[in-house]
């Protein structure tokens, strides 16, 4: 993945970009390969055989792929480039849109080939080449997109390609840009220009990295990683923080459950803050909380109706549709635009909005109008938690008493009673403490299933889930409470596969189809047995569970069971995450008695 923070880009282990949306997240793609060998792509990449390697250039977002052919060895660095004076504080602010390759040689001659498909609005719109001075450009009604490329090239229809030898020291830049057509940058880009912007942007995320990420406990490189991952999934013009940068990559192979993940969920977004605080210290907090209740400005009266998830320019209508010309991922269709959870019932988010802002409470500026937001939230989930919902894992089918939702309701009340003086809400305490009675008695009464032996998923059911396990990790019960340690055996003992990674649940939820293991849930496993001490069985799971990591420190939503292979959208913020706090909690976990900082250690696995 590359970022922006506007946009991300997938590049494939081959030097092909394969997705890109210009100029936001949820843009159309013109690059789309990932969905469709017609949907578009960029590929730079030696025209003889090749073995590859890759990395991140060191604390920043910025891929170099290494190709050695026998005749020689070449490197190629991507990165979406920031904007001037970016860095620090500003990361993502102004940028040009732009995504510059450098191709540099590095030992003997390596000849190279680039192919450049565009293919504008999901490959549905026609997008005809045509030559200016130093590359190419298309332009679709208002919007213009150009490569600036050194090489001669030959142009058909929508497709260009080129060729050239390069020797020991020698290196070219290309890049595209996308521009509304007045815009008077739009325009290709000197060598010299591209440059500068990769310099630029190397010297930003460092900058950024620098500043922000103090995290020194075990697994330091995989957590501050992580935490640049959901940096570069944070819209900058907004506030908002995407669920992930694609589309409809299946669950499982062949099969139906495919989502367009490029929107905000409330909870999604509420839970990378939390785990910033760990890994990259949040600034943008302030932004998330004020683009939340601008967005949710639209509910009237006392109480809110708080939509789950939104446009990253704050749209609430993100209807679903099928886009029938792409056979998809690995001939996965339907391949989705919008979701249709937008106008779901998911009373989970107050909690994770006031747990995410009681974490940060002494970086949030609390303005009149965002602590008003927040105790609007509070005295929702006061007024709603005995309703059914969809919760956390957005059933399709009837709504039900889940777990999750009443557990992360006292959440909301338990948070706001803590924040009460900052709220400005004292008068409200009584009513919030009695409701979060209310909860904790129905919980522990009708949520606890007497078959299972352990906590289930919904009221009065028998069904496991492992949204259980947040029972701990939220503060509701002690983690060595002999109920929870009930059921995190339960849960390690009948949703985990025959490679120890964990299920979300077992029970039928209304959709056709199965689905692969889910990493977050295998974190929040390996965090609920540090909390509870079992700090052995907590390093076997977290191990478990990074050994998915892809070559550049990257995971997917979750794990096929019987291959391995990484499942759905890609990467995915709710498994970096789980890998964060997966890690803190480790880390806390082994801290002697009265001290308050995670010991230092390697940060290797190995």
């Amino acid at each position: 993945m590359l970022s922006d923070r506007h946009t991300a880009a997938v590049v494939d282990s081959a030097g092909s970009v394969e997705w890109l949306c210009l100029p936001r997240y949820d843009s159309p793609s013109v690059f789309g390969r990932l969905l469709d060998a017609d949907a578009g792509h960029w590929s730079i990449k030696p025209t003889a055989a090749f073995s590859v390697s890759r990395r991140y250039l060191a604390t920043s977002l910025v891929l170099e792929t290494t190709f050695v052919t026998a005749a020689g060895t070449v490197t190629l660095t991507d990165p979406l480039c920031l904007g001037q004076d970016n860095g620090g504080h500003r990361l993502g602010t102004d940028v040009p849109h732009l995504l510059v390759r450098r191709v540099s040689c590095t030992a003997g001659s390596v000849d190279i080939e680039l192919e450049y498909r565009l293919r504008p609005g999901y490959a549905l719109a026609p997008a005809t080449l045509r030559m200016v001075a130093g590359g190419v450009s298309a332009r679709r009604g208002d919007e213009e997109v150009f490569l600036s490329c050194p090489l001669p090239l030959e142009v058909v229809a929508d497709v260009a390609r080129g060729r050239t030898r390069l020797f020991a020291g020698e290196s070219m830049l290309f890049g595209v840009q996308h521009r509304f057509a007045h815009d008077p940058e739009a325009r290709v880009w000197s060598q010299a220009e591209l440059a500068d912007g990769m310099r630029r942007t190397v010297a930003a995320w460092r900058s950024w990295s620098e500043l922000h990420q103090t995290y020194d406990g075990p697994w330091a490189d995989l957590v501050h990683h992580s935490g640049r991952v959901l940096q570069g999934l944070s819209y900058q013009p907004s506030g908002a923080i995407v669920a992930a940068p694609t589309t409809s990559l299946p669950e499982e192979i062949g099969g139906r459950r495919n989502w367009d993940y490029r929107y905000c969920w409330v909870r999604d977004a509420s839970l990378t803050l939390d785990a910033l605080w760990v890994a990259a210290c949040p600034d943008e907090a302030l932004d998330f909380f004020t683009f939340i209740s601008g967005a949710a400005a639209h509910s009237a009266g006392e109480f809110l109706d708080l939509q789950v998830m939104f446009g990253v320019g704050g749209e609430r209508e993100l209807v679903e549709r099928e886009l029938a010309h792409l056979h998809g991922w690995c001939g996965s269709r339907p391949v989705r635009v919008g979701n249709g959870a937008w106008n779901q019932s998911q009373l989970d988010i107050y909690g994770e909005l006031l747990a995410a802002a009681h974490r940060l409470r002494d970086r949030l500026v609390l303005t009149p109008g965002i602590a008003g937001f927040l105790v609007a939230c509070a005295d929702t989930a006061a007024r709603r938690w005995p309703e059914r919902d969809h919760e956390i894992w957005e059933m399709r089918g009837p709504r039900q008493h889940f777990l999750y939702s009443k557990v992360m309701c006292w959440v909301a009340l338990d948070r706001a009673i803590a924040l009460a003086d900052l709220l400005e809400a004292g008068h409200r305490v009584e009513d919030w403490a009695r409701s979060r009675a209310a909860i904790r008695r129905l919980v522990l009464r009708d949520g606890w299933s007497d078959e299972l032996g352990a906590f289930a998923g919904a009221l009065d059911s028998t069904d496991l889930d492992a949204s259980a396990l947040m029972l701990a990790i939220v503060g509701f019960l002690p983690a060595d409470d002999p109920r929870m340690l009930a059921t995190i055996d339960a849960v390690e003992r009948d949703l985990t596969d025959s490679r120890g990674l964990v299920y979300r649940y077992r029970a039928t939820d209304g959709l056709a189809g199965d689905e692969g293991t889910f990493l977050l849930c295998t974190f929040w496993l390996a965090r609920a047995l540090a909390l509870s001490g079992q700090v052995e069985r907590a390093l076997t799971v977290f191990r478990r569970a990074v050994a998915y990591l892809n070559d550049v420190g990257l995971l997917a939503e979750e794990v096929d069971a019987r291959t391995g292979e990484l499942l759905g959208n890609f990467p995915q913020a709710f498994s970096h995450i789980g890998l964060i706090n997966a890690a803190w909690a480790i880390s806390q976990a082994t801290v002697p008695t009265g001290s308050r900082a995670p010991y230092r250690a390697s940060g290797r696995l190995r």
